[in-house]
């Protein structure tokens, strides 16, 4: 049922990205909130909230995305907060319930602010001894490794994850050992051990290794899926079929620009381009992968690896540590006492 909200809430809020958001970002301490839920939707109390690079690589992408978030505008998108009200058509959620998930999109309302709205089909519960930063922290980057490894992997294949210590890797090392495959992981000098820590059965260093690409061709044909989080080196694709078996696929999920994208999907085995089948990965927000998401977090199967916790006050120094891109894990912001 719905009940009554406040009119006004502390947020975050941005009307222009020039020279970055994080240098646009101001605190609004009576910034309005969102609209009465929908039949359908509920409104949250936001208690945390995790970042992640399409925080800000979107709302930069110039007048097109600000036309489509609306402005001024809190960025976030990943939550965990407690039920403020419901619309009139919502039966399994009620007011008080925790609940976590994340937009589909930067919105007007983001997660950096107090309130947001959402719809009820699209939240899971916050089961039963899972931390609040912790549920906060699975959303996109989560629901993006399982729906990278689902549906592609097996038992014993065997998973090439470039970029393992990353927002993604974390989550995707240890789905992909949920699932009982082998992982082998790059990530630099500093995160061998906890890739190791997070079930990675192979750690490369790429600070140490000169090429690595040339590294995984010795290997043969070795693997049965491929993960790329960063788009880097620039030969890895092109060069797959060397140590990626015919019939698995190269997924990219990430990477620095969008000419990688652009080029390896263009350019065909033929003329020089790669010649094992190139998936662009695109993030689907589920309930079903949320709940299950969140039944790995109460058994510990998976854990949240978390960099960095900040206080509210402190979200411009969160979005400048998330744009670093040296992050171990997930970054989170504490949006309101628990």
């Amino acid at each position: 049922m719905a009940t009554s909200q406040p009119s006004t809430m502390k947020s975050w809020l941005y009307s222009s990205t020039t020279n970055g958001l994080e240098k646009n970002l101001h605190l609004d301490e009576s910034a309005r909130t969102p609209p009465s839920p929908r039949a359908e939707e509920v409104l949250i109390e936001v208690l945390s909230a995790s970042l992640n690079p399409a925080d800000f690589k979107v709302p930069e992408m110039g007048i097109v995305a600000r036309t489509v978030i609306g402005m001024p505008a809190a960025p976030g998108m990943d939550f965990c907060g407690r039920v403020a009200a419901t619309g009139t058509r919502v039966r399994d959620l009620a007011p008080g319930q925790l609940v976590f998930g994340s937009l589909d999109r930067p919105s007007q309302f983001g997660s950096l602010g107090q309130y947001l709205i959402h719809p009820a089909r699209m939240l899971a519960r916050v089961p039963d001894g899972v931390a609040v930063d912790d549920a906060a922290a699975v959303g996109i980057a989560g629901q993006t490794a399982y729906q990278s490894l689902a549906g592609y992997v097996s038992a014993n294949d065997k998973v090439f994850i470039n970029a393992g210590s990353g927002g993604c890797g974390v989550f995707a090392i240890q789905i992909a050992k949920v699932m009982g495959c082998h992982v082998t992981t790059t990530c630099s000098t500093r995160n061998v051990e906890l890739c190791r820590a997070l079930g990675a059965d192979e750690v490369i260093d790429y600070t140490a290794e000169e090429d690595l690409v040339a590294t995984l061709r010795n290997r043969g044909t070795v693997f049965d899926h491929i993960l790329d989080h960063i788009g880097a080196p620039a030969a890895l694709y092109r060069e797959s079929h060397h140590f990626l078996r015919p019939g698995g696929a190269f997924v990219q999920v990430g990477a620095s620009s969008f000419m990688t994208f652009a080029e390896r999907l263009v350019r065909p085995g033929i003329l020089g381009g790669g010649k094992r089948k190139y998936v662009i990965f695109f993030y689907r927000n589920t309930r079903e992968d949320l709940v299950q998401l969140g039944e790995w977090l109460q058994s510990g199967a998976v854990k949240v690896q978390v960099d960095t916790a900040y206080e509210f006050e402190d979200a411009v120094q969160a979005f400048e540590k998330l744009r670093s891109g040296r992050t171990r894990g997930k970054i989170v912001v504490h949006v309101a006492k628990q």
